[in-house]
């Protein structure tokens, strides 16, 4: 049977502080030792296989990162990265909605 790639659910958020980058991944059913991930200052990738199936996804940045300070762990299915801004992000300017 031929291994099933999928896309990956992914939740990116600023913490309170809108200094560090908090990423969510769903990658059920893989082992830790199976994930690869790899980050850049504008980006990041993520390949994870497990039985019969390949996570496999790569993302852009708008706000660079960095890469060398991510912190990642793996816990029933979901892969959790914290990665600090290189500079504090700053919110854009709000938009009145009509």
């Amino acid at each position: 049977m031929a291994e099933k790639v999928i896309t990956p659910q992914v939740c990116l958020f600023s913490d309170e502080s809108l200094e560090t980058m908090n990423i969510q991944i769903e990658i059920p059913g893989v082992d830790k030792e199976n994930i690869d991930l790899h980050f850049y200052e504008d980006g990041f990738y993520v390949v994870a296989r497990g039985e019969g199936t390949k996570y496999m996804a790569s993302y852009s940045l708008i706000f660079p990162v960095e890469p060398e300070k991510a912190i990642a762990s793996y816990a029933n299915g979901l892969l959790t990265v914290n990665v600090p801004y290189k500079r504090p992000f700053q919110p854009g300017v709000k938009v009145k909605i009509d």
